[in-house]
């Protein structure tokens, strides 16, 4: 069975290198769903939305390693494998949640404790919910393998918002320019860094302990 991986960032996809096939996202995912489609149609039948979150739960800390048990998104709602998810939270000793999926990139306290209050999830990211419609239409298994790299407390610099190019690469020339359009960010940016290097970390050593196959125990 080929196992199908899905980024947000060339980053989180380059831990991955030689291990599966990768879908990247990039700064916009309205495109993923047909990227992970493509990948079906080459033979994937196994996904793993993979990479870093946001916390919705106060209690999760940065670098926490999460697997999501399902994922929700608006009026939807997804149940992921529970024999991958199991292998995954036991290798990993990760915290298994429902994960919530969102189309922007949550930048404030608010809106994280307004998506907690809504859907009752321990974290959030771009992905897994693009993951979850396509792996349940195609009936095919899928997990969810996320580190935390921004805590529920924190307010996200604004040049998060457009730190990815289409690519999934770091556009630095908008970074710059909402930099200099707002120098105060500056610090909050740089801690922004420096969880995300934290969750990498996390998401690398989840990695050497899961080995080629990824938890997936379908893989043959």
């Amino acid at each position: 069975m080929t196992l199908l991986a899905v980024t947000g960032m060339q980053r989180e996809a380059k831990l991955l290198r030689g291990r599966c096939d990768v879908a990247i996202a990039g700064s916009n995912n309205s495109t993923l769903g047909a990227k992970i489609e493509a990948a079906v149609n080459r033979g994937a039948r196994a996904i793993l939305s993979f990479g870093i979150c946001g916390a919705l739960s106060p209690e999760l800390a940065t670098g926490r390693v999460v697997v999501g048990t399902d994922v929700v998104a608006q009026a939807e709602r997804w149940h992921a494998d529970e024999a991958w998810s199991n292998a995954l939270a036991s290798w990993c000793g990760a915290e298994s949640g429902i994960l919530a999926g969102s189309d922007s990139v949550l930048l404030t306290e608010e809106s994280k404790g307004a998506l907690l209050r809504q859907t009752g999830a321990v974290a959030a990211d771009m992905e897994s919910h693009l993951v979850a419609r396509v792996a349940s239409e195609r009936g095919l298994p899928f997990a969810v393998l996320r580190a935390v790299s921004d805590a529920a407390h924190h307010t996200l610099p604004p040049a998060a918002a457009f730190a990815l190019n289409k690519e999934g690469k770091v556009d630095y020339s908008a970074v710059m320019l909402s930099l200099l359009d707002e120098p105060s960010q500056f610090r909050a940016l740089m801690r922004t860094a420096r969880d995300t290097n934290t969750a990498m970390k996390a998401l690398l050593r989840c990695l050497e302990r899961l080995g080629p196959g990824l938890g997936c125990p379908y893989l043959v």
